[in-house]
């Protein structure tokens, strides 16, 4: 199947579309890794994103656009995917049904986690790194043994300038603002489902998966 994946920052769309992928036996492409892939190669699209990415600017459709469709031609890709962090804008999303249309393909389902913003700013204000591993913890739903201190290795625990209250609820309405008019599009073109994401993890990827059939 082809299927998008959408949902807020914190709705554990990655954990979510890495299932789906598996239980579907095809890829999970999500749009951040395509990024780090071809920067890491030195290609010349990663190098073009770079330029954006330094400067703090968004990285232009067109460049996005071109990375997927590379990857919609892997051989892996051709019995469907996951995709994960794209589309993020109406011309994105004509874009992708220009790809698959080229390809003698479509969307088969649109999956949409809903969270609310207090559940969000709860999941992702308590967030906490180690500065010394790099282990996430959540002051709600994964605490560490000792305040400040990490389990693992006992390095000190920071919250990311962008983890705060302040800065989550910024993220979302950023968000939703994007991504509202995107979910009215799948909308009309009656292939979105909605799924509840405050739920327990393996109850949401129940639902998930309930949805495509």
């Amino acid at each position: 199947m082809r299927i998008v994946l959408l949902g807020p920052p914190g709705a554990g769309k990655g954990t979510q579309a890495g299932a789906l992928a598996k239980s579907q036996s095809v890829p999970h492409i999500a749009t951040g890794d395509l990024f780090r892939e071809h920067q890491q190669k030195g290609t010349e699209l990663g190098q073009l994103a770079r330029t954006y990415m330094e400067k703090g600017q968004l990285v232009p459709d067109q460049v996005t656009i071109q990375m997927v469709s590379l990857r919609l031609d892997q051989p892996d890709a051709a019995r469907g995917m996951v995709l994960d962090g794209f589309p993020r804008t109406i011309a994105q999303a004509k874009a992708l049904d220009d790809l698959l249309k080229q390809r003698t393909a479509k969307l088969d389902k649109v999956l949409y986690i809903r969270v609310s913003e207090e559940e969000l700013v709860q999941r992702l204000g308590g967030r906490l790194i180690c500065r010394n591993c790099q282990t996430p913890y959540n002051l709600v739903s994964a605490p560490p043994k000792v305040e400040g201190v990490c389990d693992r290795c006992g390095g000190p625990l920071y919250q990311r300038a962008d983890d705060t209250p302040e800065a989550v609820r910024t993220r979302i309405r950023v968000y939703l603002k994007e991504t509202t008019p995107l979910i009215d599009y799948y909308q009309r073109q009656k292939t979105l489902v909605e799924v509840d994401g405050e739920r327990e993890i393996d109850q949401v990827g129940k639902a998930l998966a309930a949805a495509l059939v």
